[in-house]
């Protein structure tokens, strides 16, 4: 039976060279099929309120659904490394609040680690983690929560001075106890000089070819979406939205035509039982007779 990542493990990958595949999973059976796959790290992401909750942004998702579904995909993926998200406003509102929430995405989760998003703003609030026995992995550049703020989905650190902030947050992240950092849309040369700059593995999603690891959506390498819409850090590798509309399409034409069901989809019965229950002269069991008695119980 396959054994679930540890963070030492991840650390020793981040060694040797051997890169650390990392896939989202929001549900019981994307998760399980990951596993099945040999997927080393579950990430449930908040961006399930894009791709599951049909949000804008991952702003709305509350700390309630993201329970809900680590629990799912904790049931999917027993023997997988999980990590689940912080959602907006879980945190940065003080230790005591940011250590009782992790908490529950932990025990009503089961995940195995945390998430969150921010540099050298939130390290106290990761190293409190941390000290509480709580793994946290940090996540810097195109922090979605902030979208907002950063004016859209834009690529990080293309000015000196942002690409050294940058640098600075994955080593304060690292200072503060953060086993791993996510580091998303960011120049290539930014993603392998913070990648050079760590002990710690980061996990790339539009960060180039440098990162010790890479994240991608379970609905995006699938294009599971309709519309879907093409990025540039993604690479798709199926097409299940066509798939899974056609065939619901044929099912809506059977239906209508009554080709579905057919006799091969139904249930028998014993004639005896038939008789039984409905009666030797059901109209709907056997032909009609000239010989059945009229209303008024006398043959016509």
């Amino acid at each position: 039976m396959k054994q679930p990542l540890t963070i030492t493990k991840m650390k020793k990958m981040k060694q040797s060279g051997e890169p650390i595949s990392v896939l989202t999973a929001y549900d019981y059976p994307s998760a399980k099929l990951a596993e099945e796959a040999g997927i080393d790290v579950i990430l449930v992401g908040d961006s399930l309120g894009n791709v599951v909750l049909g949000y804008d942004t991952t702003i709305p998702v509350t700390l309630d659904d993201m329970v809900y579904h680590t629990r799912a995909a904790a049931r999917g993926a027993r023997q997988t490394f999980i990590v689940a998200d912080l959602p907006f406003m879980t945190y940065r509102l003080g230790k005591e609040t940011t250590l009782r929430n992790a908490a529950r995405l932990m025990q009503e989760g089961h995940a195995h680690a945390v998430k969150m998003e921010g540099g050298a703003d939130i390290a106290e609030e990761v190293a409190a983690l941390v000290q509480a026995g709580i793994p946290v992995m940090g996540h810097i550049g195109l922090t979605p929560q902030s979208v907002h703020q950063l004016g859209g989905y834009k690529v990080q650190g293309k000015l000196e001075q942002e690409a050294k902030q940058l640098v600075e947050d994955a080593l304060a992240l690292e200072a503060a106890g953060a086993f791993a950092i996510v580091v998303e849309l960011v120049t290539e040369p930014l993603g392998e000089a913070i990648t050079s700059a760590l002990k710690i593995p980061t996990i790339g999603i539009g960060a180039g070819r440098s990162c010790d690891g890479q994240v991608l959506v379970y609905h995006d390498i699938l294009q599971y979406s309709s519309p879907y819409r093409a990025k540039r850090f993604v690479k798709t590798y199926a097409d299940l939205g066509t798939t899974v509309r056609s065939a619901i399409s044929a099912y809506v034409s059977d239906v209508k035509s009554k080709a579905f069901p057919q006799e091969e989809h139904s249930f028998p019965m014993d004639q005896e039982l038939v008789k039984h229950l409905y009666g030797a002269g059901s109209a709907a069991h056997e032909p009609a007779s000239d010989d059945r008695p009229t209303s008024g119980g006398k043959q016509a």
